[in-house]
Parts: structure tokens; sequence; C-alpha cells
């Protein structure tokens, strides 16, 4: 692994106001192509981690024509404090959700289709299943295209993840989304060292699936916890990784503790790449999905 002496210093703040900070406002575009790609997923019937998570660079990817699929439902099994998804008994799943995914992303024409879901702990399989079968209706649609998955954890099943290994995507993801500390009162139903088990687990199944995970900052962890928690990642074998800023969705949600300059996400994204990360994305919009169509072209050259 690379040597960390020398790792750049984050100075620790005090947390902010409540008034969003100057770098997190930003003009939000709307066109034709955002209305176009509204009426592709409302009249495919289809969910949208853009919409359910209350994305805020919605707009910005509709735009583009760029979305990120929510399969499985918008209900989920589990609540977590940051995650403004809902949380209810799903639904069970629609056996014909994955031809709707394909038909949508051969629409959009998108070269890299991101899936991700809410959670399933009422399956047996957790969903696992439908999530292999809507990677290979994708793949069997636009057969150019790659393909990341965004996972729930499993409960570290490796039959489970050896499912959605075994359709072959490109990339998959599992977010570590914060530091130890703070993993019981943001995700109660996770377990740290879990995720980062499934990501060693990916690597042991699929040696060269690329693997991918991704942390918010600004709940309260402490600069140290960061670069441990960059540190645990590399050491289960994870590939890229995105750093964003939290942004609370609502009232009722865990609240911000503190806005994260951008020279900060410059810092942390030397710190990760000096770690041995193949690609990084960080700054205060980058979300799981956000551009992930570059964070794997940036993996593929190598990181340069």
């Amino acid at each position: 692994m690379p040597q960390t002496t020398s790792l750049p210093v984050l100075p620790d703040q005090p947390p902010s106001g409540r008034r969003l900070p100057h770098w997190l406002k930003r003009p939000l575009p709307i066109g034709d192509a955002m209305l176009q790609t509204r009426r592709l997923i409302d009249g495919l019937k289809l969910n949208t981690v853009c919409v359910e998570a209350r994305c805020p660079n919605l707009t910005e990817c509709w735009t583009r024509g760029t979305a990120t699929f929510m399969i499985l439902g918008d209900e989920c099994t589990r609540r977590c404090a940051f995650c403004a998804v809902g949380t209810a008994k799903p639904e069970p799943p629609d056996e014909q959700e994955p031809r709707r995914v394909a038909e949508a992303a051969a629409h959009l024409r998108l070269r890299h289709v991101v899936l991700t879901s809410v959670a399933r702990d009422d399956l047996p399989d957790e969903g696992s299943t439908h999530f292999s079968r809507c990677v290979e209706a994708v793949r069997e649609t636009l057969p150019n295209s790659t393909i990341e998955v965004l996972v729930p954890d499993f409960h570290g099943k490796i039959d489970l993840i050896r499912i959605v290994t075994d359709a072959r995507p490109n990339i998959y993801n599992h977010n570590i989304e914060t530091v130890a500390s703070q993993q019981k009162r943001m995700r109660p139903a996770a377990r740290y060292d879990r995720s980062l088990n499934v990501l060693r687990t990916v690597k042991r199944i699929a040696p060269g699936m690329l693997t991918k995970s991704g942390i918010m900052v600004g709940l309260g962890e402490t600069r140290e916890e960061l670069v441990t928690t960059l540190r645990d990642l590399i050491e289960h074998e994870c590939d890229m990784l995105t750093i964003g800023q939290y942004l609370r969705p609502g009232e009722r949600y865990a609240p911000v503790e503190r806005y994260y300059p951008p020279e900060e996400f410059d810092e942390l994204s030397q710190i990760a790449k000096r770690l041995g990360f193949k690609a990084v994305a960080s700054g205060p919009f980058v979300r799981s999905s956000y551009f992930a169509e570059t964070l794997l072209d940036e993996t593929a050259a190598g990181g340069q």
C-alpha cells in the first residue's frame, strides 16, 4: 500500500449555521431534455433515486438525459436518519420492471447505467435476484453500455452477493455512508464492518470486478475518523470512491453538523488517491452515481 506519512492535514471547524454557504447555491437548469426524461420515467412507471432521495443534482442530470434507476419499489424496509426514501412494507417485486428499465435506458441512450434499490429485508433473497434480472435485461438491450449496481448489504450473505456478481455488472457499489462512530445513529440496521466485508467478498468472488463505495461528510465525524475510514476501504479492496456533503432532506432527518468548503473536498480527494483509490469524485454535490461514467473512465485510464 502507498506510504501515507505525508498526508495533508484538514483543519477541524465548528458547526455551521442553518444558512447554506454560498458554494452550495447554484442555478438549476431546466429545459426540454429534463422534461423529456421525466415523461419517460413516469410513462414507464419507474422510480429513480433522483426523485425518491431528493437528490440536489436531479435537474442537472435529467437535463443531461441521465438518471439512476431505483428498482424494487419506492418503500424501504430500513429507516436511515439521512435518507428521504419512505419506510413501509413494500409491494412484491414487479416482474416487468427489468424490461422497463432496459427500455428506458435504451431511450436515453445511456452508455453507463446505474441501478440501485431500496433495502428489501422482507424478501428471502433480499432483492438480489431482481438486481440480476435487471442487469441482464439492460445488457441484452444495450450490449455496449457499462452497468453499475449500487446495492444494499444483503446482510453480508455470500450467496446473495454472488447472485449479483454472477450477472457481471462492471461496478459493484456499496456505500459505507459514514464513519464508524456515526453508523448506529445514521444507519441503525447496517453495520460498518459488514459493509466493508461486502466489498472484500465481491473481490473474493469476482477478482476482476471494480468495487466502489461512498461516504457523506458533515455528520459530526472528525478528520481522523475520515482518514481511518478511507484506509479501511482500501484494506477491503475498494477501487473507487465518492465523497459528498450531507444535505438534510427535511426537518425530521439528522441535522448537518458542518458544511465542508470545496478546498477540503479537494484535500480529501488527494488523501484518497495517495491511499491507493483508482478513481475519486469528491465535492459538495457529489453523490454515489453523480457523473458515474466519468469516474469509470478515470479508472480505465489508470487514475490519470
